[in-house]
């Protein structure tokens, strides 16, 4: 696939990223309270099954390890807002398998083997190892968003999911940039303006 239709599928997937956050953004600018519409779930796992599909592309295992992680996460949300069931049950069982065919595909096509899922001659180990650790990071603010969410039995992001989207940007933004790399860059840059602003609001409705 040519360098232009890969970075174009990348785009695509960190425009549907931005327009949840817009979303919420400015549903919650509204009511001056956090709001999480099922709409962001929906665009979160189209856009994590686009990302994934990006980063297997360009060989990069911290895009794959942060869409994986999150991506089972996106599913969970849309099962507690009762979404999940109106999918119909072929793309649900296709939907749950899908890394698990990349990876396979993969290995059978002997494309890399597992090493190379940690290396890649164009990243420096230790520049991995910074995006690695910045999307684990990222991908812990869906932890925690689930973890509290279950114990509301309804899906909400506190203000620890905001805190934690702002530090994973960060270090992502930073691999970004020594990475060369237009797609993270534009929509880590655009999604920490998000973060804070989503801070400022949820800080004020705990005042209020």
């Amino acid at each position: 696939m040519s360098d232009w239709l890969v970075y174009a599928l990348g785009f695509i997937a960190q425009l549907l990223f931005s327009g949840r956050m817009i979303l919420q953004w400015l549903l919650s600018e509204k009511s001056k309270k956090i709001i999480t519409p099922i709409l962001f779930w929906h665009l979160s796992l189209l856009a994590s099954f686009l990302l994934f599909v990006y980063g297997y592309l360009r060989d990069d295992f911290s895009i794959m390890l942060g869409q994986t992680l999150t991506y089972f996460i996106y599913i969970r949300n849309l099962q507690l807002q009762g979404e999940w069931t109106r999918f119909p049950k072929a793309f649900r069982i296709f939907l749950f398998i899908f890394p698990l065919l990349i990876v396979l595909y993969g290995f059978n096509n002997n494309e890399y083997d597992a090493a190379s899922l940690f290396r890649n001659n164009l990243i420096p180990f230790w520049l991995l190892i910074m995006g690695s650790i910045g999307q684990l990071i990222f991908t812990l603010r869906f932890v925690y968003q689930w973890v509290y969410s279950e114990k509301k039995k309804v899906s909400s992001l506190p203000i620890g999911f905001w805190v934690l989207s702002l530090i994973g940007s960060g270090v992502i933004l930073t691999y970004a940039i020594f990475r060369q790399d237009p797609v993270l860059l534009a929509g880590h840059g655009f999604g920490l303006i998000m973060y804070i602003r989503n801070i400022y609001i949820q800080k004020n409705e705990t005042k209020g």
